[in-house]
């Protein structure tokens, strides 16, 4: 799977070792940065990352921030993201399950590596069930555009 990975200054680290992970589990890695402790703005960084799974450039995406949640709501402004916050197994297994996630937001600070790694490796390995859902992830991108409508 082709994969892209952005954190702002507060995931520099976190990134860097989930980059290492990944490339184990046997993924083609695009690194978006950012590469030092000078702030950056993530919505920058969302940006990039979210684009590219838009464009279909790549097939998933991943983006760390303090929370996490920034990152969720920059992400979903670009046509077919699907980004979410995750912070356990069950959030993680079910936006793939329910929800087709594409982007993973994780917290690089509030959680710690094992529980990052257990989140990237359920997201990566859980199916999308589709049937009901497939029509619920549809309305879902019905909604792009609409501007409260």
């Amino acid at each position: 799977m082709r994969i892209a990975i952005g954190s702002d200054h507060r995931g520099v680290a976190a990134r860097m070792r989930l980059i290492g992970l990944l490339e184990r589990m046997g993924h083609t890695v695009v690194d978006c940065g950012s590469h030092g402790q000078d702030a950056v703005d993530y919505p920058d960084i969302a940006a990039d990352v979210a684009g590219r799974v838009s464009h279909g450039t790549v097939d998933r995406g991943i983006l760390l921030c303090c929370t996490g949640v920034g990152m969720a709501i920059a992400a979903n402004k670009l046509p077919g993201v699907r980004a979410a916050t995750c912070h356990d197994g069950v959030t993680a297994e079910m936006s793939r399950r329910h929800n087709d996630l594409n982007v993973l937001c994780l917290s690089a600070e509030m959680i710690g590596p094992e529980v990052q790694d257990k989140l990237i490796d359920t997201w990566l390995t859980t199916p999308f069930e589709g049937g009901r859902h497939a029509r619920r992830v549809a309305k879902i991108a019905s909604l792009e555009g609409h501007c409260g409508q």
